[in-house]
């Protein structure tokens, strides 16, 4: 049975700590990366969510695989590569609510996926491919296979998401706008962050309504543009513009916000929602995220969606 959504890209040994490491403050250990946050996130709301990202042979890609599939994500098309190790992450929470980032995913077995090793995913089949800035970002292979799914996709009457999720730690931003802008004419919808979307349309003076029509005219038929705390515009290519505000909620961790938000919106599409129901959706699940401390461990099952219509400080009996 063809999935509902394919994904692929990077999925790492995350280890979270509860303060500045350099004070020998303890870790959990977890996952993390955008898309599989997404597949998380998807398979919560009940959807078909296949990923089909690469790992080492080692004991983080056991974790991963295992933990994925426990979450009801479908990892048959993940590939491993013995020669290369699944990457990793640390965040540590340091001042407040502020959190730094380190990687090590340079040489990574995810670095080194290539169009062939997605081939049976493909086949499969999907009613949506959903890609990342992130994957294109980690080197030729990755690129390649982005670009050869978004082809295949698009050939064969998918829908084609590109979230932007632009990490400048990973590549500039004029080679990000460079490779991104190549990969317009097979995207259906375009999701990006306020200051993203010079990365992937217009000039130095362009505004937004004129990057938005820019794309809209390279295909997109819709372009999603995230606010964080201040809500989520959505433009259509029949002209519509909508605009949805943030759920107000106390906010723990902003990690895996987008990824949260991107998966409400896909999950709405899936279901058929009118755009301003999938914008509703995806404020809905990005809410949840920031609520919780973890990339994707607070993300929403089906039946929890309306918990936040709840009055503050309601307890379920």
């Amino acid at each position: 049975m063809r999935a509902d959504v394919l994904t692929f890209g990077e999925t790492m040994l995350s280890l979270q700590t509860e303060g500045p490491l350099t004070t020998g403050s303890p870790a959990r250990t977890a996952v993390a990366g955008a898309e599989s946050n997404v597949a998380v996130g998807l398979a919560r709301l009940g959807h078909r969510v296949s990923w089909a990202g690469r790992l080492g042979t080692d004991e983080p890609a056991r974790l991963v695989l295992r933990t994925l599939r426990g979450e009801g994500v479908d990892v048959r098309h993940a590939t491993t590569d013995p020669e290369a190790p699944t990457g990793a992450l640390m965040r540590e929470r340091l001042a407040g609510d502020v959190t730094r980032v380190h990687y090590w995913r340079a040489g990574s077995a995810a670095s080194r996926q290539r169009p062939e090793h997605l081939a049976a995913a493909l086949a499969e089949g999907a009613r949506v491919l959903h890609v990342t800035g992130i994957t294109c970002a980690l080197g030729p292979g990755p690129l390649a296979t982005v670009a050869d799914a978004v082809a295949y996709g698009r050939d064969h009457g998918w829908t084609v998401v590109l979230d932007v999720n632009h990490r400048a730690r990973l590549w500039a931003a004029e080679e990000a706008a460079r490779v991104l802008r190549r990969l317009r004419d097979g995207i259906d919808i375009v999701i990006a962050s306020d200051d993203e979307l010079p990365l992937i349309a217009g000039d130095d003076d362009a505004d937004e309504a004129a990057r938005v029509a820019e794309l809209l005219a390279a295909g997109a038929r819709e372009v999603v543009v995230k606010r964080g705390g201040d809500g989520a515009d959505a433009y259509g290519a029949d002209g519509r513009h909508l605009h949805q505000p943030a759920h107000r909620v106390p906010v723990v961790d902003t990690v895996g916000a987008g990824d949260a938000f991107c998966a409400g919106y896909l999950s709405g599409l899936l279901d058929g929602l009118e755009p301003a129901a999938r914008l509703r959706r995806a404020a809905t699940t990005g809410a949840f995220a920031v609520a919780a401390r973890g990339d994707w461990e607070g993300l929403p099952h089906r039946d929890e969606l309306a918990l936040l219509n709840a009055p503050p400080g309601s307890a379920l009996r």
